[in-house]
């Protein structure tokens, strides 16, 4: 058969479309490995008809790398079933495109259609039949996401005739919203004029007629014949028509809405029925698919951070007034830009909320972003300024250099808040906010460790007295009582058994002797170490008798309460690595020692598992924001003197996670993780390496030291410097020779931190009454004493802003290859050894003096098999030895040793140098004077 039109060949043009998409696909995969569109198609029972288009897709896909899921539900599925399909698709990192084949079912009409494709993400409908789609795609403002598939093809083949769109006169044929008022839409966007038609149209041949462009998909076969059809017309025809025809097997023949043999003689271009349109829905399909892959993953490893704006005025005003003068954004928000899933997400109010543990196993093919550790000089009583340098740096590398940043700090303690110290928000421009609700309860962390730790204080003193005071026979009767007349062991029962060596499982068969040695825990009162905890600052509770009321029965005996974030419950929160390990080290908590030298554990008491579910919440780290909107991870608060002074390791690894890189990207894509040590960095930093890194696994990159004029004045001879007084002259007017006395202090933390492998920055913490001589002091005395970096930084002041110069070395020095990272002493040392090891490497100590009871309690550990456990120094803050008076950098002394505790569950022993206190005391002047609510606002006022 002869024809004057040139035939638009869909097949060619589509098979080059697949082929391109197979070629994208390979060459991504081939940087990124895992990346891998994959097409979901739901369908709802077997028509022969669906399961033909779903075999095609399938085998689209597979030609072009495309992977495929095929959601099969029963014929009768209901909509809100299909519904539900659909939003687990939704959720479903792993699906690029979503279909939903239709029709659903005879029980399923056009309303329910339309309710299930509205139901599909518009980010993943590559049908391009979702209303968010078919309106942008209808404005001439907006770009939609997706354009259906068929009305795709037709503007791409008709690109292919070269035909020129603009100006064109254009007639579509048709009104559905799959093809026709799409392709109008499309058409009117390229600067066609256009008119749509339908079967109800007057003058119908006539506006046909006047058409450059026809677009056929009226529905009809052979509707238009070629008289219609003005020469040189090209025509598209969407139409898909069977009619009878004897000589084919099937007694039937595939037309178009137009009459092809009269049409080819007048248009230019025309399209075959078969081997026009068809082809080409399938492969803008697999095309819609890839785009939508695409754009995905892009957006999943772009964390773009919408920084909030921060107004600096010269005169920086209280803390509590620059946090109230900032709004915050939604948590959600701030979420959804660090690439979290909503169903990850568990809000507590506007501005918080806690970040379920799963994103740890979605994001584990990450490698980790860098690891940095903010630690410090030893302070003075003020503090140095650590927490604000932590949030000024997360601000300058997140808000202002556009890297994913993530400060991960501890919570505070109320102690401290309505003390003298203040709270840990940070401070001026660079502060967590809200910091009043940062500061309080936040998310009821603190309360959850205090109930756990009071229950297991309640149930020692409760199984004392119910010891001293029954047979063993009854005792027994009691702790394993008959249920429906059979007696049964209580799953720890078990494991208390197997703890004693007995191997049976039937509480009726133990011997008297087996009785006795199962339920008589036979607690020596004198070795409980187990004490109450609060969070404020209570000095009349630190020694206390409990056991008065007449209905102890004469059972009292001395203790005492230790404030809340010293409890050991605090320190394995924030050492666990998943719920499960926290549960193991809550049970093997011991909290005192048996009369034949045993030690008892929560587990022992029956009450680990119970801990676990008060604390099951407070697991989830907490998310936060700067003052400059980037994310903070605030999360537990152990405290730094007693127990190991850092905010989590799970904090530590969800921020790492989320900074961290799909294989395949490159080094300068890497984000940053900045997580504070406590005190200076002989407590806080030597903790964090040979404790927290060890029970993580973590690596750091780099350690940033926060340096003061005040603090290494205060060590070069300064006078004392203390809360509530006014500062000596000597700390506001320049004076270098003081300074550089001082200096020597920063000068062994600089040493002390490259001993551990790591690369070291000095971050000088500009103060407004420091002059450029000192801060220039400060650094070139780090950079003599082996510092990689040393910076002045003005956060404080300035907010990020004021902390870029600090951010760049962070990012230059650690972009200088991996750290070479050791601990200071092996695990296999005996406990006199480790702890000799700290002292003379981190202290300068000649050596250690254990005192007689020390030396009875590391017997007493080694041999209930704990010798192998880290050492967390418990010791002053306030000089590198353990008298707080020895500033600068003391050499010459011996460390005593008054005594050694065990901490079995948080996994570290804990020697005791000097006279260590684990509950503040108020002073007479406390920070709560000031702290009130303003009652027709609801704010809180004269928090710092």
């Amino acid at each position: 058969m002869s024809t004057h039109a040139q035939l638009i060949d869909g097949t060619a043009i589509a098979q080059s479309i697949r082929v391109d998409v197979a070629q994208r696909v390979a060459a991504t995969r081939a940087t990124y490995p895992r990346f891998q569109p994959q097409l979901a198609i739901i369908q709802a029972g077997a028509r022969a008809d669906s399961t033909t288009y779903v075999r095609m897709k399938a085998k689209a896909a597979a030609e072009t790398g495309i992977a495929l899921k095929h959601v099969q539900l029963p014929a009768e599925a209901t909509v809100p079933e299909v519904i539900e399909a659909v939003r687990k698709l939704n959720d479903d990192d792993a699906i690029s495109g979503i279909i939903v084949q239709l029709p659903l079912g005879e029980h399923v009409g056009a309303e329910d259609e339309r309710k299930v494709t509205e139901a599909v993400s518009p980010e993943k409908d590559v049908d391009g039949f979702h209303a968010y789609n078919i309106g942008h795609l209808s404005s001439r403002a907006s770009v939609p996401l997706f354009t259906p598939g068929t009305p795709a093809g037709v503007m791409r083949l008709l690109e292919s005739t070269g035909v020129h769109i603009a100006g064109a006169t254009a007639v579509v044929l048709g009104r559905s919203d799959i093809v026709g008022s799409p392709v109008a839409a499309m058409l009117r966007k390229r600067d066609a004029t256009v008119t749509q038609c339908h079967s109800r149209t007057r003058n119908l041949e006539e506006i046909v007629k006047s058409a450059d462009i026809l677009v056929c998909a009226i529905g009809k076969a052979e509707f238009v014949h070629g008289d219609w059809i003005k020469p040189g017309a090209v025509v598209i025809d969407v139409g898909t028509n069977f009619i009878p025809d004897a000589s084919k097997k099937s007694g039937q023949r595939l037309v178009g809405d137009v009459h092809f043999e009269s049409a080819s003689k007048v248009a230019s271009h025309i399209t075959p029925v078969p081997g026009g349109v068809g082809p080409m829905t399938v492969a803008m399909l697999m095309l819609n698919t890839l785009t939508s892959a695409e754009r995905l993953w892009a957006r999943a490893r772009e964390r773009t951070v919408r920084p909030l704006p921060l107004f600096v005025l010269d005169k920086v005003p209280s803390d509590i007034e620059i946090a109230q003068n900032q709004t915050p954004k939604p948590v959600s928000e701030l979420a959804f830009e660090l690439g979290l899933r909503a169903d990850e997400l568990e809000s507590y109010g506007k501005y918080k909320a806690k970040v379920e543990l799963s994103v740890l196993e979605r994001l584990s093919h990450r490698k980790d972003g860098k690891y940095i550790l903010i630690s410090g000089i030893t302070p003075t009583p003020l503090g140095e300024g650590k927490s604000t340098t932590t949030i000024g740096v997360a601000q300058a590398l997140g808000a202002h250099l556009g890297r994913p940043a993530f400060a991960c700090v501890r919570q505070p303690s109320q102690g401290p808040t309505f003390g003298i110290k203040g709270g840990a928000a940070g401070g001026g421009y660079s502060q967590v906010i809200p910091m009043d609700e940062f500061n309080l309860h936040l998310t009821g962390d603190i309360h959850a460790v205090s109930a756990a730790n009071n229950l297991l204080a309640a149930a020692l003193d409760a199984r004392m007295f119910h010891e001293a005071t029954q047979t063993d026979k009854g005792l027994f009767s009691r702790l394993v009582p008959p249920k429906k007349g059979v007696k049964e062991f209580a799953p720890l029962m078990l494991k208390r058994l197997r703890k004693l060596g007995i191997d049976k499982t039937d509480p009726n068969s133990l011997t008297p002797e087996e009785i006795k040695r199962f339920a008589r825990l036979d607690v020596d009162p004198e070795t409980i170490t187990w004490n109450r905890v609060v969070d404020v600052n209570d000095r009349f509770l630190r020694r206390i008798t409990i056991g008065q009321n007449d209905t102890e029965k004469g059972h009292d005996r001395v203790t005492g309460f230790d404030i809340s974030v010293a409890s050991e419950c605090m320190a394995v929160l924030a050492l666990a690595n998943d719920l499960k390990d926290m549960r193991e080290r809550l049970g093997a908590m011991v909290v005192a020692t048996s009369k034949g030298g045993d030690p008892i554990t929560a587990d022992d008491l029956g009450v680990g598992g119970a801990l676990t579910v008060l604390m099951k919440d407070a697991i989830k780290p907490n998310l936060m924001q700067t003052l400059e909107g980037t994310p903070v991870f605030v999360h537990a608060g152990p405290f730094a003197n007693i127990a190991h002074g850092n905010s989590s390791i799970l904090a530590d690894r969800v921020a790492l996670k989320l900074a961290g890189t799909e294989p395949g990207d490159s080094e300068d894509q890497a984000g940053f993780v900045l997580t504070e040590g406590g005190f200076g960095a002989d407590m806080g930093a030597e903790k964090f390496f040979n404790i927290k890194c060890r029970v993580s696994g973590l690596v750091p990159d780099a350690t940033v030291i926060v340096a003061t004029t005040r603090a290494l004045k205060m060590h070069g001879g300064g006078p004392d410097v203390t809360p509530g007084k006014a500062l000596h002259e000597t700390y506001t007017k320049e004076n270098l020779e003081t300074l550089e006395k001082g200096c020597a202090n920063l000068a062994r933390h600089i040493e002390n931190c490259k001993k551990f492998g790591v690369k070291v920055i000095v971050g000088i913490n500009q103060f407004s009454t420091d002059s450029p001589a000192e801060l220039e002091l400060v650094r070139e005395k780090s950079l003599a004493a082996g510092a990689d970096a040393a910076v002045v930084s003005n956060h404080w002041a300035k907010g990020g802003a004021g902390a870029i110069d600090l951010a760049k070395a962070i990012i230059d020095v650690t972009s200088k290859g991996p750290s070479e990272f050791k601990y200071t002493y092996d695990l296999e040392k005996t406990i006199p050894e480790k702890i000799e090891a700290i002292c003379k490497e981190i202290y300068r100590a000649d050596g250690i003096e254990l005192s007689e009871l020390a030396a009875k309690q590391i017997e007493t550990y080694t041999r209930q098999g704990y010798g192998n456990l880290p050492i967390c120094m418990a010791k002053t803050q306030y000089s590198f030895s353990h008298d707080g008076s020895l500033k600068g950098a003391p050499t010459g002394f011996t460390v005593p040793i008054r005594a050694v505790r065990l901490t079995a569950g948080a996994g570290f022993l804990y020697p005791l140098l000097g006279d260590m206190q684990t509950m503040p005391g108020l002073g007479t002047r406390p920070g709560f004077w000031e702290v009130d609510v303003d009652t027709d606002t609801g704010r809180v006022v004269g928090l710092f």
